[in-house]
């Protein structure tokens, strides 16, 4: 897995492109739609949009094709959080909302989210991709490959401007007229996506490094154990409140 897709694209969305980017993911955690076994990856999907222009920053879309990803599953365990019903089922294939017994975990709208993860493993089948259900595993005959697949794909602007735009716009004035649209009509309050990444990128920007919870700090202490690293301690970190 490439940990978080939507970085590459806001990064390529920074220096002006479009970009979309997907990932078979490297184990077998979601169970098909109708189905009991997990024999697909979360797959996530990533879009973002040279927006900065606009609106001061770029629109990033990323999602996994499950209704949680197995991350969230481990900061709501760390968190003492219940799962949304219909995200998760436990070793017998039953629905839970509980992190600590989630074992797989079920695509979200169904079908939908069913068919978006599957475009992610027709990718990988074309360009050379593994089987899923061996991803991660010792299964599998001799000569199969195990490991994930990567598409990225990035489009300059200028490839898909129209020769004229309604009113004498330009193509920036004319997504940020649509923008403005879909947040006008009583949606004023509508966050766009990328938008929570922006803030936090401006909230590090102010504090002069990255945040982190208590929670997640315990949880980095807990690897640096595993592999017999020091532990960090946390009176010598600066608290902050946002």
């Amino acid at each position: 897995h490439y940990l978080w897709g939507g970085g590459y694209v806001m990064d390529a969305a920074l220096k002006g492109y479009l970009a979309y980017t997907n990932c078979t993911s490297a184990t077998s955690e979601v169970v098909p739609f109708g189905g009991k076994t997990p024999t697909m990856g979360t797959n996530p999907h990533s879009w973002a949009f040279p927006t900065q222009d606009a609106i001061g920053f770029p629109i990033v879309i990323d999602w996994a094709t499950s209704t949680v990803a197995m991350g969230r599953v481990q900061v709501m365990k760390r968190e003492g959080k219940q799962l949304p019903p219909g995200a998760a089922v436990d070793a017998e294939g039953n629905p839970t909302t509980d992190p600590n017994k989630a074992v797989a975990l079920l695509p979200f709208g169904a079908h939908k989210g069913y068919g978006l993860g599957l475009i992610d493993e027709l990718y990988a089948g074309f360009i050379g991709g593994s089987l899923p259900e061996i991803r991660g595993t010792s299964r599998g005959g001799e000569g199969e490959k195990r490991g994930s697949t990567f598409y990225f794909q990035v489009i300059h602007p200028d490839a898909m401007k129209g020769n004229d735009y309604v009113k004498g716009r330009s193509q920036i004035q004319n997504v940020k007229v649509i923008i403005e649209d879909v947040l006008g009509h009583g949606n004023e309050k509508c966050l766009l996506p990328g938008q929570p990444e922006a803030r936090n990128g401006e909230l590090s920007k102010k504090y002069g490094g990255l945040l982190f919870t208590k929670a997640e700090i315990e949880e980095l202490n807990h690897l640096a154990h595993e592999v017999g690293e020091a532990a960090w301690n946390l009176s010598e970190f600066k608290s902050v409140q946002v």
